[in-house]
């Protein structure tokens, strides 16, 4: 038998809003606002407890090492780390902003995943994403690439890839733009890549306001590495109007789980001619037909989709039956959304029975709804058990989680405070402790 574990981020100790990400309308909206990193941390850890206990297998992925002394070293910056702090605050403080963000939090871009059912060595493939396109999300790959291999240790059933190459023409977003369609999560699946532009090909509709940040090159390069199947693999290009609108990644106007693909009706280029090869690759290796969930622009504006987040819920399956979108309480507030979702549930055609609100505002305010949060990985009963069992959600481990956030972490934090010596001892202490509970060993460089 096999499952979809959601392995969930831990929001970091330095959580706070620099307005780093252009593109994502969020994160610059509430730029040097003033954060709450325990309210994050607690807000996501309240979110795993709620799908662990809805019968979901639900894992946690630590947080990065922030900030990033070494990566300001490597800049210019010189002397103690406190000195390195000062002067980088001084002289570039934008780059401080950019080595303290906790945007390794969104655990949706931290990789691409392909389950051992989809791959030629009958292996799980992970590659970690280069996020070449943001300097403070480029420097999460090496920790990332050791964090997985400290989780997922048996070379028998697991594989690890490097990062594609850190170019822009194999910008790699992750599972931000990728999904799996399937009939059970154990069977044969069929997996959806979708990309922003072609980096080596001109001509082709590409946006004008924000970067499109995945490319076809990088979608083809990780489908050719896990060993996948062609006859089993769709790709598809973003819209770019709706790139323009704020959806950066297209998890924000689009998510699927087993056979359902709900999405927003201008999210893809070519959304019929996509739609025409999903269903027939997916009724090639999976049987049964795929079943499609249309969001009309009538109904829900690409903007008010952005602003409130309704295709970055996670669609699930409950072993109670059907399926659930759990969605940020900005849905609720957002009158077109509102007003969708309550049609949506009274059609009992469809799959979607239950729509779980959360409160996320602590993630929401910088750009991250709860599909970003979670990285989904299919493990088979002996993959899950070669899988380092301390990341894995108990009611033990929630409340000794949430004790540890409680310890170490700060109630408010602005952007001024990253020049704080106290908060980069802080940090370390509260990473130094959360290996041992998690188990992970020595992955971060003061550490080592």
């Amino acid at each position: 038998m096999a499952f979809e574990v959601n392995f969930d981020g831990l929001v970091g100790p330095t959580h706070n809003y620099s307005g780093l990400s252009t593109g994502n309308l969020a994160s610059t909206r509430n730029k040097a606002q003033v954060s709450s990193p325990l309210g994050a941390v607690l807000q996501g850890l309240e979110k795993m407890k709620r799908l662990s206990d809805l019968g979901l297998r639900q894992a946690v992925l630590p947080p990065q090492e922030r900030p990033l002394v070494p990566a300001l070293r490597q800049l210019g910056f010189s002397g103690t780390d406190e000195a390195v702090l000062e002067k980088a605050h001084s002289a570039a403080p934008e780059l401080l902003s950019a080595v303290s963000s906790a945007s390794s939090m969104w655990t949706a871009n931290a990789a691409t995943v392909s389950p051992s059912a989809d791959t030629s060595d009958g292996k799980v493939h992970f590659t970690p994403a280069n996020l070449v396109s943001k300097f403070h999300r480029s420097l999460e790959p090496p920790t990332t690439a050791a964090v997985l291999r400290a989780i997922f240790r048996d070379e028998r059933r697991f594989s690890h890839h490097d990062p594609l190459p850190a170019t822009a023409a194999f910008g790699d977003e992750g599972a931000a733009n990728h999904t799996r369609f399937c009939a059970e999560y154990g069977g044969p699946g069929v997996e959806f890549f979708v990309y922003g532009r072609q980096a080596l090909r001109a001509g082709q509709p590409e946006p004008r306001r924000f970067p499109a940040r995945q490319t076809l090159e990088a979608a083809s390069a990780i489908a050719r590495l896990h060993g996948l199947d062609p006859a089993r693999v769709v790709l598809a290009q973003q819209n770019p109007e709706a790139i323009d609108a704020g959806v950066f990644h297209n998890d924000v106007a689009g998510v699927g789980n087993r056979d359902v693909y709900f999405h927003h009706e201008e999210s893809l280029v070519d959304r019929d001619g996509t739609l025409e090869l999903l269903r027939a690759r997916f009724r090639a290796a999976c049987g049964g037909e795929l079943r499609e969930i249309r969001v009309p622009a009538a109904s829900v504006s690409l903007p008010d989709a952005v602003k409130s987040y309704l295709f970055n819920g996670q669609l699930i399956s409950p072993p109670s039956g059907g399926m659930a979108l759990v969605l940020p309480h900005e849905c609720e507030t957002t009158p077109s959304v509102a007003a969708y979702l309550q049609e949506l549930v009274s059609d009992t055609t469809q799959p979607i029975r239950t729509v779980l609100f959360m409160d996320l505002k602590q993630s929401m305010s910088n750009g991250g709804g709860p599909a970003c949060l979670r990285l989904r990985v299919v493990l088979t009963d002996e993959e899950i058990r070669a899988t380092n069992p301390r990341v894995f959600l108990t009611d033990a481990l929630y409340g000794e989680l949430t004790a540890w956030a409680r310890k170490h972490y700060r109630d408010r934090l602005s952007p001024d405070d990253l020049r704080d010596p106290a908060l980069l001892r802080e940090s370390r202490a509260a990473l130094d402790e959360l290996t041992r509970i998690l188990g992970l060993g020595a992955v971060y460089a003061f550490q080592r």
